[in-house]
């Protein structure tokens, strides 16, 4: 009896201090906020949708101890696909990297060393919100520390390949969820 309530007052202190780390990590951005609309700046140019296509600035802060690089994902998971919509994903973001300027898709403005993957679109790079027309969708945008220093992924690699190799190495993330609707 007395090694069981041990084991769970060691539980339970392992989970507050993992929780704790976890609520430092934090994300924030001057181009978009926690449920509210994305602007016309992040909206594709294309397949019927008339926007700017400009990557969103991103600054994050608090990375737990162990973050070797970072990566950055936006996904919609209300895609009418089955599987969601990447709209962008980026890794190999340095350590020392605290933050993206907007528009830094397309290597503008990335850290020296920080890779673009293949979006749902077909290309490297950001693709904006285009959802059919109807319902609201959200825009997961999510910054992984990783406690690898960079990813090695075979060009044009999938995104689930590129999704589970991010998984099998983020030891914290922080998100910010934006909305869109056409």
């Amino acid at each position: 009896m007395v090694a069981g309530r041990l084991f769970a007052t060691l539980m339970l202190t392992a989970m507050a201090a993992g929780a704790a780390q976890a609520q430092e990590f934090r994300l924030s951005s001057a181009s978009m906020s926690e449920g509210v609309p994305l602007s016309s700046s992040q909206v594709f140019d294309g397949f019927g949708c008339k926007g700017g296509n400009v990557s969103p600035q991103l600054s994050w802060s608090g990375a737990p101890k162990g973050t070797r690089s970072f990566a950055i994902t936006l996904y919609d998971p209300d895609a009418p696909t089955g599987s969601g919509w990447w709209h962008w994903t980026v890794v190999n973001i340095p350590a020392s990297a605290t933050a993206l300027e907007s528009g830094a898709s397309g290597g503008r403005a990335l850290p020296t060393g920080a890779v673009e993957t293949t979006n749902d679109y077909g290309t490297a790079g950001f693709g904006g919100a285009c959802p059919p027309p109807g319902a609201m969708h959200r825009y997961v945008v999510t910054v992984h520390a990783l406690a690898t220093e960079r990813l090695t992924l075979p060009e044009k690699a999938s995104n689930a390949l590129v999704g589970f190799m991010i998984g099998a190495n983020t030891i914290a993330k922080a998100q910010l969820t934006a909305v869109y609707t056409r």
